[in-house]
């Protein structure tokens, strides 16, 4: 009976292995090969160790592009913070309360060409924010918020915000939701105000879904790409660079294949360590 649950898992396991087989570990692989080869697509690859890593030791917006990877990483924080309260805000049966939570969710199902296309007009120097901002008096010129390299990455990554705070609101909702009512119930009843309840219970059930979203919010800001790609470019003067956006400037623009693999591949380790300190520093109790 063993051996027969076993093969009927493996069964169904198998077509999804396949897949994956195909379509993600065989290219991993091979593009990891490719990084430590001299590739010109026509010709079969050439060994030549590490010296696409060397070339991008010596390329001084590579450096930019892992520094913004990592400014990235800011957002983390405040989208899981963000998250958090607007998954308790909406916790709550009150009128209008599903509009409210599908106008939150919004930014995550529509096309992030569309997304781009909309900042990009707000935050043109004649655009909806700083017509705001002048109307209020806070600011007396229009602001180039994807035209300055100083400012212009905080610009991208408030889009990255955007348009995922909705995405790990509902992952937080759905985990406040399955937490037993009776338990707070049991709380407020021994003495417990609502703080304490947050802190001393909900946090505690809910710290697998804040290790699970701290992870994918952590891999997402790593390896940002569309929202560099549709608003600035990498521009102005390299100032957006993020690390996977470089590797596609050096593979689609440049046709420069090795060089795209390797800051692949280190991008890729870099994703690797951060989730494992994610797990270090993050451990759940098991209920």
């Amino acid at each position: 009976m063993r051996n027969k649950h076993a093969f009927s898992a493996w069964a169904f396991l198998t077509p999804a292995l396949l897949l994956l087989a195909v379509f993600t570990f065989w290219p991993v692989l091979w593009g990891s090969y490719l990084a430590f080869t001299e590739y010109k697509v026509i010709s079969p690859p050439r060994w030549v160790g590490l010296k696409n890593f060397e070339v991008l030791w010596e390329d001084p917006v590579f450096f930019i592009s892992l520094k913004n990877s990592l400014l990235y990483l800011l957002i983390v924080p405040v989208i899981q913070v963000c998250a958090v309260v607007l998954a308790v805000l909406v916790n709550n049966s009150l009128p209008g309360i599903k509009y409210f939570r599908a106008a939150f969710y919004m930014p995550v199902v529509t096309s992030v060409s569309v997304v781009g296309l909309m900042w990009g007009w707000m935050y043109n120097e004649q655009g909806l924010i700083n017509g705001i901002l002048q109307w209020l008096r806070v600011i007396n010129e229009p602001i180039g918020w994807l035209n300055d390299d100083r400012i212009a990455i905080f610009s991208v990554m408030f889009v990255t915000l955007w348009r995922g705070l909705g995405w790990y609101m509902v992952l937080y909702l759905a985990a406040l939701q399955s937490i037993p009512k009776d338990i707070e119930e049991a709380a407020l009843l021994d003495g417990a105000n609502r703080w304490q309840c947050f802190w001393r219970i909900t946090v505690p059930m809910i710290a697998p879904t804040i290790l699970l979203c701290t992870v994918m919010s952590t891999l997402a800001a790593m390896k940002v790409l569309e929202e560099v790609l549709i608003l600035t470019k990498g521009g102005p003067i390299s100032s957006t660079f993020t690390g996977l956006y470089y590797a596609y400037d050096q593979g689609i623009r440049a046709f420069n294949f090795p060089r795209a693999l390797a800051a692949s591949l280190i991008v890729s380790v870099m994703c690797i360590a951060v989730a494992l300190l994610n797990f270090r520093f993050i451990r759940p109790q098991h209920r």
